[in-house]
């Protein structure tokens, strides 16, 4: 059975725990930042993610620490996470190079002037 085509806030939620654990905030900051702005996750919308994440075993609470009497949980890639963020990238990278391909760009150039 193939795995679904990832949907980007996924697959930003994966990639900014790509390289080291995260709280809930710092994964909303960093989504912003490798998406240059283009997703922006809610609170809701982002928690909703990580609990989905937790329960397909792709993320996995790495510790919990109180921040100013407030329980945050330190979120981490888990190994099934890793492997599919791997494929995902994979897929994308092949896409692109097909769409490259059929542009008739080089690998690594920017792209036609109109």
């Amino acid at each position: 059975m193939s795995e679904r085509v990832m949907q980007e806030p996924t697959l930003m939620v994966l990639t900014a725990l790509a390289d080291e654990p995260r709280h809930g905030y710092a994964i909303a900051q960093e989504v912003k930042s490798i998406s240059q702005g283009r997703v922006v996750l809610r609170t809701g919308t982002l928690y909703s993610a990580l609990e989905r994440l937790a329960n397909d075993g792709l993320i996995e609470v790495h510790h919990e620490e109180v921040v100013d009497g407030r329980n945050r949980r330190v979120y981490t890639l888990a190994a099934a996470g890793r492997a599919r963020l791997a494929q995902e990238a994979q897929r994308l990278a092949d896409s692109a190079r097909e769409a490259r391909r059929r542009l008739g760009l080089a690998v690594g150039e920017a792209g036609a002037t109109a």
